[in-house]
């Protein structure tokens, strides 16, 4: 009981923690990256993309797989950064070797929840690995174009726990499909 309490709480938390990075989406979002909302550019960034293609500046994480949520650029994720839109997956302690325009590998803390019985109830857990986004694809607004991360891939060092039945196992590599699907609507003429 006392650990269903604790996963909820966790949960709820996150969710929190989202609501307060939309609201504060021209500010730090706390976890040491730059966050931004759908009518601003962060302050590391440029508010429009070069023609010819990303750059390390204009490429981002779209949380949650909503490029007009919150945006990240080379976050941290102190406090976890959401991959999904249900919070089931979620990357934590990130430390980013390289951020181009074709690639972002970081290192880190794959929250993975078992959801087993149910996501609610299930098991979160924590595995290290080695996180590669790759993929960009360029998002249009009125306020300039961004590119966003559409692909993961994930290496575990050591493995993925015993415990993680294997059709709860994650994707990988993992093609963010409504990033893709919302890019291209975003800059249909």
């Amino acid at each position: 009981m006392l650990t269903t309490n604790a996963r909820r709480g966790r949960r709820l938390a996150g969710w929190t923690g989202l609501v307060c990075a939309a609201l504060l989406a021209t500010a730090c979002n706390g976890n040491g990256s730059v966050a931004a909302g759908p009518a601003t550019a962060p302050a590391t960034a440029p508010a429009t993309v070069p023609a010819t293609g990303p750059t390390a500046n204009s490429t981002f994480l779209a949380e949650g797989q909503d490029i007009n949520g919150t945006v990240l650029h080379m976050p941290l994720c102190t406090s976890g950064c959401a991959l999904s839109g249900d919070s089931t997956s979620i990357l934590a302690k990130m430390t980013w070797n390289t951020w181009s325009a074709s690639e972002a590998v970081g290192t880190g803390t794959y929250e993975i929840d078992g959801c087993n019985p149910d996501c609610a109830a299930g098991p979160v857990y924590h595995v290290p690995a080695v996180v590669t986004l790759s993929n960009p694809v360029k998002a249009c607004s009125s306020s300039g174009s961004r590119w966003f991360w559409t692909r993961a891939t994930f290496r575990y060092p050591n493995g993925l726990p015993a415990a993680l039945p294997r059709d709860e196992a994650p994707t990988n590599p993992w093609v963010f499909s409504p990033v893709v699907t919302a890019a291209q609507q975003s800059c249909a003429s």
